[in-house]
């Protein structure tokens, strides 16, 4: 029965060590996360999730616009399609980059919700807390980071 207690115990705190602050992935010598801290962490992920979406919207109907308006070209000197082609690939490239800044904070909040937080993605040790702060939305360490940035 003595075994049967500790495999039933250690069920519920599994699940409770992924939701608690403290046990979120730290470097040597950081101190843990403390609740204030993964509190400001998500509202500031949720907050730029919002400003994502409506920059994607924005980026969308600008999108949509320039798409209605470019017609035919009929008219158009050869300067004026140009620039019509260069604002619809500007627009073009920020929403592709928008799409994929909140697909990084979606995946960001998401291991803040099972607890694996500031662990790096490539090599699995802690991230570092003061990394994450700075960038919420990391997910390598700053050595496989570095390792990424040499291979292109």
């Amino acid at each position: 029965t003595a075994t049967a207690a500790k495999k039933s115990s250690a069920v519920p705190k599994a699940r409770a060590a992924a939701a608690e602050p403290g046990e979120l992935a730290v470097r040597p010598g950081e101190d843990p996360w403390t609740p204030d801290e993964v509190a400001e962490a998500r509202a500031e992920l949720q907050s730029e999730a919002l400003r994502l979406s409506s920059e994607i919207a924005s980026s969308e109907t600008s999108l949509a616009g320039l798409m209605r308006d470019s017609g035919d070209g009929a008219g158009d000197d050869e300067a004026d399609t140009g620039t019509k082609n260069i604002t619809r690939e500007h627009e073009m490239a920020l929403a592709a980059n928008a799409r994929e800044m909140l697909e990084q904070t979606e995946r960001a909040l998401e291991r803040l919700d099972a607890g694996t937080y500031g662990l790096c993605e490539n090599c699995g040790n802690p991230i570092g807390k003061a990394r994450m702060q700075a960038f919420p939305r990391a997910t390598l360490c700053v050595e496989c980071k570095q390792k990424q940035e040499r291979r292109y």
